[in-house]
């Protein structure tokens, strides 16, 4: 994955920002890839002046929103993350699906995700890893594209047309040779994924894994999640792994339509 961060543009002609934008941009500063900034490294990657980037940082920490290391480093503090734990699709559906991914793990023991959508990126919610499971390139919070996963191409299907035709539209990243960048082609995926069920992602991501995804269907009938298992290529029959995952998808789905625990 690459910095997802861009510096503001010179020159541009956009519009002053708000004080809340400022905190934002504070936040933004901080990627996967940077989770830690010295005070300059903020104020440079916000864009903000070192005098409004001393204030903000001050006030946040103080706050416990941003947290200082002992080298002088600041990083997202607990204050933050037990506000984001508010969010229903993040941990409220953590621990709903838990269980499930929980035995999904002790049948396989592969990787086990539960992934969500964000406009038009993956976020991943959970991960089980197993010990000797094929290595993958996700973490819990972490961003990815909808184009290549399993777990994007199932939440990709279901999502609202125009936000399959904004990816459709856009140049398709490759991660290897099997990775299908042809926006005609990924049409025909998706529309096999609506039509079956489930998506296989076979060597899209790293060549040596492949991915068995299903949907999961919120009390609305609408898509909520999906939920995967990554394993290793080699010697895998990803049609065995199908109704396994969509077990686990069905009973994710049944907890969210059950009264009271969603």
């Amino acid at each position: 994955m690459t910095d997802r961060w861009q510096p503001p543009q010179p020159g541009g002609s956009a519009a002053p920002r708000t004080a809340t934008g400022k905190v934002l941009d504070v936040f933004r500063a901080f990627t996967q890839e940077r989770p830690e900034l010295t005070l300059t490294e903020i104020a440079h990657r916000s864009g903000l002046a070192m005098t409004t980037t001393h204030r903000l940082v001050g006030e946040l920490a103080e706050s416990g929103f941003l947290e200082r290391s002992h080298d002088r480093r600041y990083r997202i503090g607990l204050q933050l993350w037990e506000i984001a734990a508010l969010a229903p699709r993040g941990l409220a559906l953590r621990e709903l699906a838990l269980p499930f991914l929980e035995d999904l793990y002790e049948v396989t023991h592969e990787n086990v995700q539960l992934a969500v959508r964000e406009t038009t990126e993956v976020v991943f919610v959970e991960r089980i890893a197993g010990r000797r499971a094929v290595p993958v390139r996700t973490r819990v919070g972490g961003r990815f594209p909808m184009s290549a996963t399993g777990v994007g191409l199932v939440l990709l299907a279901h999502a609202p047309m125009e936000v399959q035709e904004q990816v459709l539209s856009t140049p398709l990243p490759r991660f290897t040779t099997e990775t299908v960048t042809d926006p005609t082609e990924l049409r025909s995926m998706l529309a096999a994924v609506r039509r079956n069920g489930f998506a296989i992602s076979d060597g899209q991501v790293t060549e040596d894994a492949v991915s068995v995804a299903a949907p999961v269907f919120g009390p609305d009938g609408d898509i909520a999640a999906s939920v995967s298992l990554v394993v290793q290529g080699a010697g895998t029959r990803p049609a065995s792994l199908i109704p396994t995952v969509r077990a686990a998808a069905r009973g994710i789905s049944r907890g969210m339509r059950t009264p009271g625990t969603w």
